[in-house]
C-alpha cells in the first residue's frame, strides 16, 4: 500500500476559524477517547454531551489545539475559535474537499455499503495514496469528519453515506461533491421510517445532488429500481451512468462465481474485457459488489487490472464476514462473524455463503442470530419468514436470540432448532456447549443485538488461539 505523510493535516493558517496562536495538527477527533498525540480536538455538542467538557481531557492526551464555540477556561494549548463547532466541522470538511485534487467517490446503499467501501479503499491505496472514511462513520458528523481527516496529497477519496430517514443523504453528497456515486443495492431495510422500498430508492438517490459535472454513476443492475435510480441520476445531469450484476446487459457483469475456502473465483465481463480473479471473501453478494468496485476504479481513471489482483488480498470487515479458524478439541471450528448489521436481504444472502461451504468431518452448518432491528410493524413475520431461506440452505442447526427472533424460532422444524435465548449473552453458553469439531458457525445480528459477544465466546474457546481465515491485512 501506498503510504500517506500524516503531518501536518492542518495548521492554524489553514484551518477555517481564528486561531488563539499558531499550530498544526496531524489529525482530527471528535471523541477523546480515540484521540491521538497531535490531533485537532473538536468540542462538537450533542444531545445529552457537550464537547466542551472534555477539552482538558483531550489537552491532556496531548491534543495539538481544540475547536471550540464558548470560552474553556484553564486550556494551554490553542484554541481554534468558530461559531458553532459542528458547524466549524463542516467548514472543514468542506475545506479539506476544496484543496484536494483527489477523485471523489461516495457510496451508499441498504446493504453492503461498508464492505464495498472497504474493498475500494484497499485495491486503490495500492494505486495511489487514498483517503476513506473509517468504519462506518457515514452520518451527519461522521462524513464531515471524514473528509477533514483527507490529507492534501490524496488523489482518490471512498467515503461512505448512510440513512434512516430522508433527507439525510442530500447535505453529505453537497458537502463531498463525488465525481463517482456507487449504489449498492435498495432493499426493504430501514423500512420503520419509510412508506415503501420506492421511498427508499428515493432517499438513496439524494447522494447524486451534490455531483461535480461529468460525473458518473455505478448502479446494480440486478436491483429492481435500477431504472428509478438512472432516472434520478439522470435527471441531476449525471453525465454517465456504469451497471454491474449479473444482468446480462451489464456494462461489468458477473460470468460466474466458483467458491473456494476462504474466498472464490470470479468470472467477469468488464466492458470488452472477460477477466478472472479471486476474491478474499466469499458469497454472491461480494462477487457481485467486487464488480461495482472495479466499475468505481474504472470510472475514477485508475488501473481495474492491478485492482483484479488486488481482490485476493482483500478480506471481510470485522463483523462483516470476516472468517476465523478456531482450535477445539478434536480438530477446528469456522466462525463467520457478521455480527455488525442485519436485515432480511442480507440474511438470506449469509446463508447462501453459509449453505455453499463444506463442514468439516462429523460437522454440521449452524447459524446463531440475533434480532433484525428497525423492520416496522411486520417484524414478526419477516423472522419467521427467514425459516425457507435456512432450509433451502441446508442449514442444520440454528439458535437464535432476542424478543424478534423468537418469531423465527417458532418457525423452525423440530430438527433445526437448536435453541432460543432472550439476549445474546444467555444464548452463549447452549451454543458453546453445542459446537464441536468440523462445524461452521454464521453469527449474525444487527448491531443492537449485540451478537459480537457471541464471536467472542466462540473465538475464546481457543483461549484467545484463534487466526482469521486466509490472513489479514
Amino acid at each position: 500500500m501506498m503510504a500517506m505523510k500524516k503531518q501536518p493535516l492542518w495548521t492554524s493558517v489553514e484551518a477555517p476559524g481564528t486561531s488563539s496562536a499558531d499550530w498544526q495538527a496531524s489529525g482530527v477527533s471528535i471523541d477523546t477517547r480515540t484521540l491521538e498525540k497531535g490531533d485537532l480536538f473538536v468540542a462538537l455538542h450533542g444531545p445529552n454531551f457537550d464537547g466542551h467538557e472534555f477539552a482538558t481531557d483531550a489537552e491532556a492526551r496531548g491534543a495539538a489545539a481544540i475547536m471550540v464555540d464558548r470560552d474553556v477556561p484553564g486550556l494551554s494549548i490553542p484554541v481554534l475559535r468558530v461559531d458553532d463547532t459542528m458547524a466549524g466541522l463542516e467548514d472543514l470538511a468542506r475545506a479539506a474537499r476544496q484543496r484536494s485534487n483527489a477523485r471523489i467517490i461516495a457510496i451508499t446503499g441498504s446493504v453492503g455499503k461498508t464492505g464495498t467501501k472497504e474493498a475500494l479503499n484497499y485495491v486503490l491505496s495500492a494505486q495511489a495514496p487514498t483517503a476513506a472514511s473509517i468504519g462506518n462513520l457515514n452520518n451527519q458528523w461522521g462524513l464531515p469528519l471524514s473528509l477533514a481527516r483527507m490529507p492534501k496529497a490524496s488523489l482518490f477519496g471512498v467515503f461512505e453515506m448512510g440513512m434512516n430517514h430522508p433527507g439525510e443523504i442530500n447535505p453529505l453528497s453537497r458537502l463531498a461533491r463525488p465525481h463517482v456515486v456507487i449504489i449498492t443495492t435498495v432493499e426493504d431495510v430501514h423500512s420503520a421510517h419509510f412508506q415503501n422500498v420506492e421511498e427508499i430508492a428515493d432517499a438513496k438517490a439524494e447522494i447524486f445532488a451534490g455531483m461535480e459535472p461529468d460525473g458518473i454513476a455505478v448502479l446494480n443492475m440486478d436491483n429492481p429500481h435500477f431504472h428509478r435510480l438512472a432516472a434520478a441520476a439522470k435527471a441531476k445531469g449525471v453525465s454517465r451512468i456504469l451497471s454491474f450484476g449479473s444482468n446480462e446487459e451489464a456494462d461489468f457483469r458477473l460470468l460466474e462465481e466458483t467458491p473456494d475456502y476462504g474466498g472464490m473465483r470470479v468470472e467477469a465481463q468488464c466492458m470488452d474485457n472477460r477477466i478472472n480473479f479471486r476474491l478474499g471473501v466469499p458469497g454472491h453478494h461480494w462477487a457481485v459488489n467486487s464488480l461495482g468496485v472495479l466499475a468505481s476504479v474504472a470510472a475514477v481513471g485508475g488501473s481495474v487490472g492491478e485492482a483484479t489482483v488486488s481482490m485476493a488480498g482483500f478480506h471481510a470487515p470485522k463483523g462483516r464476514g470476516d472468517t476465523h479458524v478456531v482450535p477445539v478439541k478434536g480438530g477446528q471450528i469456522t466462525v463467520i462473524d457478521e455480527s455488525y448489521n442485519a436485515s432480511p436481504v442480507s440474511m438470506c444472502a449469509v446463508f447462501r455463503v453459509l449453505g455453499q461451504l463444506q463442514p468439516g468431518q462429523g460437522g454440521r452448518r449452524i447459524a446463531a442470530l440475533g434480532d433484525m432491528l428497525e423492520l416496522g410493524d411486520d417484524s414478526a413475520e419477516r423472522h419467521a419468514a427467514l425459516a425457507d431461506a435456512l432450509e433451502e440452505n441446508d442449514i442444520d442447526l440454528v439458535f437464535t436470540a432476542g424478543s424478534h427472533m423468537a418469531s423465527l424460532d417458532g418457525a423452525l422444524s423440530e430438527s433445526m432448532r437448536g435453541g432460543h435465548a432472550d439476549n445474546s449473552t444467555d444464548a452463549i453458553q447452549m451454543l458453546t456447549d453445542t459446537v464441536q469439531a468440523g462445524d461452521i458457525v454464521l453469527v449474525k445480528g444487527s448491531a443492537g443485538s449485540r451478537m459480537g459477544l457471541v464471536v467472542d465466546a466462540l473465538l475464546n474457546l481457543a483461549d484467545g488461539s484463534s487466526k482469521q481465515a486466509g490472513g489479514g491485512r
